[in-house]
Parts: structure tokens; sequence; C-alpha cells
């Protein structure tokens, strides 16, 4: 009887064991997605982050957002919603929809614009990524005075922006500018440097490589830097030339410097509103206005205001960056960078 009582509790409990078996062998649950696990793992990084993500999410996702909207509408300084004394006026624009769009994108004035505003950041990127190259394998070499090279080729990049471009309008002054007096006094005529459309082209891009320089020679500089100079030494003894050292040792190891620096000044010259509006406003005519500078234009300085058009402008600035920003990154990665 006690034989036969514990074969019953053997295979009762033989039979909860396959049970249980059976039931670990269903479908496994479902793993977390990529962003649960970053979250679970790291949550104390996204907890730090969060603050300053809902901060700028509400500086710039606000204005953006509301930017759009009136890049659909009719809106200009006659129909928005004001205070006029103690009455409050409605806003009476209209939603229209892409006719901004279209009739920007249509239209002389935006192809225009974006013509020079493409020749002024190629030009000024191009010469500035030249010369910040070249003074900074300069400044790579035992020099004499090498310290104090940097902290002179630094200054521009040290001094406010606006009090930089207000000293060259002074030197590019046509009657009292130090450049003119200077012409003059090699029996030169002076030059209308901000006066004719052709040169104050060149004014303005001068202005600006000079303040960019500072930039890029320090971002080279420290390429450089990280460049092992074993590879240099190795290169000498197997009789290659200086620019087959630049070429092959130089230009692939600065890479990863050159193209984020390429991508940050490229943003920045398209955008670079204070050299454009402080040296000519745009001017002479609109021989200068780049985008950026036109849509400040179109909200603040034509009567009536058209906000619809600026904020059009605005938006279509956005998507060029963007689109940029993408097609340089795929160029990057199909040329094997890890960017």
């Amino acid at each position: 009887m006690a034989v036969h009582t514990s074969r019953s509790v053997v295979k009762a409990a033989g039979g909860n064991t396959a049970r249980g078996r059976s039931r670990g062998t269903g479908t496994p649950p479902p793993k977390p997605g990529r962003f649960r696990r970053a979250l679970s793992v790291h949550w104390y990084a996204w907890a730090m982050v969060a603050p300053v993500v809902i901060v700028i999410g509400v500086i710039i996702g606000y204005p953006l957002v509301r930017g759009i909207y009136l890049s659909m509408t009719d809106a200009t300084e006659r129909n928005v919603a004001r205070s006029i004394g103690v009455n409050e006026v409605p806003a009476t624009y209209e939603f229209v929809g892409m006719d901004n769009y279209v009739d920007a994108l249509s239209g002389s004035q935006f192809l225009g614009t974006l013509g020079w505003t493409l020749v002024w950041t190629v030009s000024c990127v191009s010469i500035t990524f030249v010369l910040g190259m070249g003074l900074a394998n300069i400044l790579n070499r035992r020099i004499v005075g090498r310290s104090a090279y940097r902290m002179a080729l630094i200054l521009p990049w040290a001094i406010p922006g606006f009090v930089s471009v207000f000293a060259w309008r002074f030197l590019y002054n046509e009657d009292r500018g130090m450049l003119n007096q200077i012409l003059g006094g090699a029996g030169i005529d002076g030059i209308p440097w901000l006066n004719d459309p052709t040169w104050a082209k060149f004014s303005v891009i001068a202005v600006n490589v000079w303040l960019g320089i500072p930039f890029m020679m320090v971002a080279l500089l420290g390429g450089l830097q990280s460049i092992p100079s074993e590879q240099y030494e190795a290169a000498e003894m197997d009789g290659a030339t200086a620019w087959q050292r630049f070429r092959h040792i130089t230009l692939p190891g600065l890479r990863p410097v050159s193209t984020t620096v390429i991508l940050l000044s490229t943003i920045w010259t398209f955008n670079m509103f204070p050299v454009i509006f402080l040296l000519t406003r745009g001017g002479p005519g609109d021989a200068t206005q780049i985008l950026v500078t036109q849509a400040y234009k179109f909200s603040f300085e034509i009567s009536p205001r058209d906000y619809a058009q600026s904020s059009t402008w605005g938006v279509l600035i956005l998507v060029l960056l963007m689109i940029f920003a993408v097609i340089y990154r795929r160029v990057l990665r199909t040329q094997g960078d890890n960017w």
C-alpha cells in the first residue's frame, strides 16, 4: 500500500514537471525595444538630459511650429491680432496652404538670393578652410614665437562679432577709411568698397573669412597634433616628398575633424546674419542680400511687414540646410566614414 502511494506521488510530480515543461516551451515573451532598453540601462542620463531637452523644445519647438503655420497663411502687419490703445483687433489672416512656397520657389527674388547665398557660402568656407589649413600647418611646427602667433591669430575670434564688423566698416569707408587712405598715398584712386555691388561682395566675403579663420585654424591644429609623428618620420625615411606626406598622411588624418568643421562652417555661413546686416544691410540695392537677411527684411523693414513671406523663407532655409546635412552625411558614409 505504501509502495503504491509513493508511486502515485512520483507520477503526479512527474506530470506536474511535464506540464511545467510544456508551459515553458511556449512562445517566449517579446524582447524590449531598443528605446526601452536604452531607457532602462541609462535612465540616469535621460533624467539629467530631460530638463535641457524640454527647455530647448519649448524655445525652439514653439517658434518653429508657429513659423510653419504662418508660412501657410497670408499674415501681414495689417491682419494679425494687435492692440490699438484699449481696443483689441482680432486676427483676420487666412489659411492659403502652399501658395507662399509656390510663389517663393517660382519667383526670381528667392532664386536670385539663393544663388548669391550659395556663392557666398562656398567662397567663405573654401577660403577659410584653405587659409586655416595653411596657418595650422605653420603653427604645428617648431618656430620662434609660436605662442604669440597663435594668440594673434585667435584674436578675431575673441573680439565680439559686431565690434569686428563695425571696425571693418570704418576701414571700408570710401572717404575716411584707412584702406582708401593707403591707396591714395600710393597714388591709386579710392575704391567704393561698400557702394559698388561687386566690391561689396568681395568686402563681405573678406570680413567673414577674417572672422572664420581662427575657428578653422584651431580645429585643424588640434587634428594635426593628433596625427602620430612616427608616420611622418617613416614616410620621410622612405623618401616621400612634403606634398606626398601632406596628401597621404595629413589629409587622411584630418578627415574626421575637417568633415565636422566644414559642415558647421557651412551652416554658420549660410545663416551669417551679422556680417551682412551690419556691414551693408544687404546693399547696395540687394546685391549682398542673403536668404536670412531677406527674411528679416520681410518682417521688420518693408511696409506692411510680411510675416507669412518671412516665415516661408525661414522654413525654406531650414529645409535646404537639412537636405545639405543629409546628403553630406550620406556622401561621407559612402566614402567609409563613420559619421
